[in-house]
């Protein structure tokens, strides 16, 4: 199972990423888990700088910017654990 985290204030570009991250992940069939940390101390321990951001299983895959469906695709098949 992926963890992906959407981090942010909860702003329209957060929920922008969360909705592509999620189709995106669907598209792939990855098995996954999405959390919205919206906690600015929880933010800022993941070592997130800037917002909206997207942690894949522990690691910060973008940071500051809402990538397309296609370029979430590519970043999953990078770094998300293939389980479907």
């Amino acid at each position: 199972m992926n963890t992906l985290l959407i981090v942010g204030p909860g702003c329209g570009k957060c929920r922008t990423l969360a909705q592509r991250t999620e189709e995106a992940a669907r598209e792939l069939g990855l098995a996954y888990e999405l959390r919205k940390i919206t906690d600015l101390q929880q933010i800022l321990a993941l070592g997130v700088m800037m917002t909206p951001a997207l942690v894949v299983n522990g690691a910060i895959k973008v940071s500051g910017r809402v990538p397309t469906v296609e370029e979430l695709k590519q970043i999953l098949r990078e770094s998300a654990i293939q389980t479907a």
